[in-house]
């Protein structure tokens, strides 16, 4: 007996999913995978499956992976340390080419070979493939006294997206395929820049005006003063929180983003955490959802 209630509440779950399946058929789905579900093999496995489940039942996932802690460690291999300005990455040449290295060519490859693996479609990436992500110089600034113009920073090979080759995506997608993108660019005289994985995703939900936008992180969403989390915010609470400095740290780009991705035609933002199992499928497939959404 004990059988047969797990399998009735197994058809309850497939039931409860039903709505959720046919609003989202069809449409496109841009998830930053990155944090620890790119190190756990057990949550790798699960978010490998989980995307060509997706993509069996009529959704069409793009993946923009990360790589930051890989690249960190090849460097430290070398001798060489990393360094950082206001959390990105000072990439000079020699820097660069081996975030190229580690982000094209090992961990794009893992992840479509992980795809692939349990039965997807999966074609991997890089910025320079079709002119994919168009990208030009990124500089930073800081205020050093009040009430003055502000430091400009030199990077060194950080770039912003300019622009995402869509037709190349929609194209991939409509024939099966599973886009897994790393976060490199190209700039206007083929020079390559790294590029925060976060905007990448963000840039690409837009121009493929995307149903959802999902992050997957290291923490449970956004949480308020009181460390609690939201489950739901609007633009205006997002900007207010920021404003107050609640939303501050590594969430604060991540907030940036998907605000940038609502405005760009997205149509609602997750962010959510990598570290639970089958965390994508929890935020669309069910009644409660998890994790933080953001809408306009």
């Amino acid at each position: 007996m004990d059988d047969v209630k797990k399998s009735v509440e197994r058809a309850d779950i497939l039931l409860e999913a039903l709505p959720y399946i046919r609003r989202f058929y069809g449409k496109t789905i841009v998830i930053k995978y990155g944090g620890h579900a790119m190190a756990d093999e057990e949550l790798k496995k699960n978010f490998a499956r989980d995307v060509v489940m997706m993509k069996y039942i009529g959704i069409n996932p793009v993946v923009v992976h990360g790589g930051g802690p890989q690249i960190g460690n090849f460097l430290k291999k070398l001798g060489k340390d990393s360094k950082f300005v206001q959390g990105m990455r000072v990439t000079d040449e020699e820097t660069m080419d081996i975030v190229e290295m580690v982000l094209v060519g090992k961990v794009n490859k893992e992840i479509v070979g992980l795809i692939n693996r349990h039965g997807g479609k999966a074609v991997g990436l890089s910025g320079k493939d079709a002119n994919l992500i168009r990208a030009e110089k990124y500089y930073l600034s800081e205020e050093k006294v009040k009430d003055t113009p502000p430091e400009i920073i030199d990077i060194g090979l950080v770039g912003r997206v300019t622009e995402i080759n869509a037709t190349l995506i929609a194209s991939l997608t409509a024939n099966g395929v599973i886009p897994v993108i790393a976060p490199t660019g190209v700039g206007e005289h083929g020079e390559t820049y790294n590029i925060n994985a976060d905007l990448v995703a963000g840039a690409v939900a837009a121009a493929l005006m995307a149903e959802k936008l999902i992050l997957l992180t290291d923490v449970p969403g956004v949480l308020d003063r009181n460390r609690e989390l939201i489950h739901t915010m609007d633009d205006r609470t997002a900007s207010r929180m920021i404003e107050e400095g609640t939303i501050e740290g590594g969430m604060f780009p991540k907030v940036k983003c998907c605000l940038k991705a609502l405005k760009g035609g997205v149509k609602k933002a997750h962010i959510v955490d990598g570290r639970l199992k089958h965390t994508i499928l929890l935020e669309m497939f069910t009644d409660q959802g998890i994790g933080t959404e953001i809408v306009l």
